[in-house]
């Protein structure tokens, strides 16, 4: 089962695709880049790019981060926007969707709830036995977000 991780934001968006079949495997990461300035188009340019990834990878399950805090109300308002717009268009593609908070995704992946961005990125190398990963955290968020909704598949119903 191919299972994608979302981590969403207003000008970057992570996401981590696994295999998941007992044991997990990595497929892809990386970032979807936001470039414009105009809230409404970079919803749409979050959207067009999101649609083409899940035509891509074709997952079986969408898992999106939640969103916990926002220290800035205006960039809170703009994840959340964006990360709307992303739920939106996995419904439209009929996909199976999880979310979860931070807090669950790290006590699933490093089993610790207050883990820091740098543990749960090793934590992931070590769940998916890959050296190391590069690029932004937001992908290697993504990959937790994946991780743990594989994790929770075991026992959670999907029909």
């Amino acid at each position: 089962m191919i299972i994608l991780g979302v981590d969403p934001g207003s000008s970057r968006i992570g996401y981590g695709a696994i295999e998941y079949d007992r044991e997990p495997s990595l497929l892809r990461y990386g970032t979807l880049e936001i470039i414009s300035r105009d809230p409404a188009i970079q919803i749409q340019e979050a959207v067009q790019g999101f649609s083409a990834l899940l035509k891509e990878l074709q997952p079986a399950l969408v898992a999106v981060e939640k969103i916990y805090f926002a220290k800035n109300r205006k960039t809170g308002i703009a994840v959340a926007q964006t990360r709307g717009a992303l739920i939106a268009e996995i419904q439209k593609h009929g996909l199976r969707f999880r979310e979860y908070d931070p807090t669950t995704i790290k006590k699933t992946v490093a089993g610790y709830g207050h883990a820091d961005k740098k543990a749960i990125a090793k934590m992931v190398c070590i769940s998916l036995k890959i050296p190391s990963l590069s690029g932004h955290d937001d992908a290697s968020d993504a990959l937790a977000v994946a991780l743990t909704a594989a994790y929770h598949h075991v026992t959670d119903d999907l029909n």
